[in-house]
């Protein structure tokens, strides 16, 4: 599965873009996942659960890889 999910600023952090795309149901699941080394960011393995996403980059977690995007058409 693969999609895109829009972020309405320059940037988000790891684990508020794995709640926001409904990868994680809380912050301490998305942080659980990420320091386990379950979670991509471009295809490297990535444990800060602060990391900058920026439009443009791919995440993936769970079989699933979603890019973050803007709300604008891009």
């Amino acid at each position: 599965m693969s999609e895109r999910i829009a972020i309405d600023s320059s940037f988000i952090k790891l684990d508020s873009f794995l709640k926001l795309a409904n990868l994680a149901m809380s912050g301490g699941e998305a942080k659980l996942a990420i320091l386990e080394g379950l979670v991509s960011v471009n295809s490297q393995v990535e444990n800060r659960r602060g990391r900058k996403l920026y439009p443009g980059d791919t995440v993936a977690f769970a079989g699933c890889m979603i890019s973050v995007c803007t709300d604008k058409a891009d």
